[in-house]
């Protein structure tokens, strides 16, 4: 075991404890809302900024899935948790570079932020060479088409950022899985109208890609219409593990 495992104090597994009974009430009562069955929805616990011992410690609380934005710090904070016994499923869900793909396919189990046809071959390239099963894939939608934030343009044919040719792209890729959408309500817009529109999208595309059925969208302040509008994972950071240090 490291000092990460090691140096779980008992005070802050108490504060993640109560973290995650509020969030997984806030989920349960979305789903009962909507009318779905409680199983259908995973959260994704964000770790960002927050050390390993609080992954480890939320591991040892039942939360299976992480999700991680940058490269660098990922990268290190998964090797610190996979050498304290733990392994969670972990989901990069930042912009990622074509430069980082072979580090981030070494330790993620699915990448959520695939928005273009030259990183979605660049990811199938190392994870090929790299990985002894293929990388599952969420493509990121740009909800508001404005792909200046990241995302995929729906109803484009753009050959390298239209949500269509990304998805064939990452279906015809042998080093890769595709399976679903992935998308943040854009700023300024309210969440139901936001997820509303992203429900419309995910039809369309399900319709093409039947077998890709993830749709994560939802963070601390709206999960609860997220879900609403069939999200199957919902991505928490604040509301679980409290308001995050400065980043330097």
């Amino acid at each position: 075991m490291t000092d990460s495992a090691a140096l779980v104090r008992p005070d802050r597994r108490a504060e993640l404890a109560a973290g995650l009974a509020r969030v997984r009430a806030r989920i349960a009562d979305a789903c009962a809302a909507a009318g779905r069955d409680r199983a259908e929805v995973t959260m994704i616990a964000v770790t960002k900024t927050y050390p390993a011992a609080d992954v480890v410690a939320l591991a040892g609380l039942g939360v299976t899935d992480v999700g991680e934005n940058r490269d660098q710090e990922a990268a290190a904070k998964a090797g610190e948790v996979a050498a304290a016994g733990v392994t969670p499923r972990w989901h990069f869900i930042g912009r990622l570079q074509r430069n980082k793909v072979k580090s981030v396919i070494r330790y993620a189990d699915v990448v959520q932020s695939v928005d273009s046809v030259r990183l979605a071959s660049a990811l199938d390239v190392a994870a090929t060479a790299g990985r002894d099963r293929p990388l599952d894939v969420l493509v990121q939608v740009s909800i508001d088409a404005d792909p200046a934030r990241g995302g995929t343009v729906p109803d484009s044919a753009d050959p390298d950022v239209g949500l269509g040719p990304v998805a064939a792209a990452v279906a015809a890729a042998p080093g890769l899985r595709l399976a679903g959408l992935m998308a943040v309500a854009p700023l300024g817009w309210e969440p139901e109208r936001a997820f509303d529109r992203l429900a419309a999208v995910a039809a369309a595309f399900r319709s093409d890609h039947p077998q890709a059925v993830a749709l994560s969208a939802g963070m601390s302040g709206d999960l609860e219409a997220a879900i609403g509008h069939g999200a199957t994972h919902v991505r928490v950071g604040s509301a679980l593990l409290g308001m995050r240090p400065t980043l330097r």
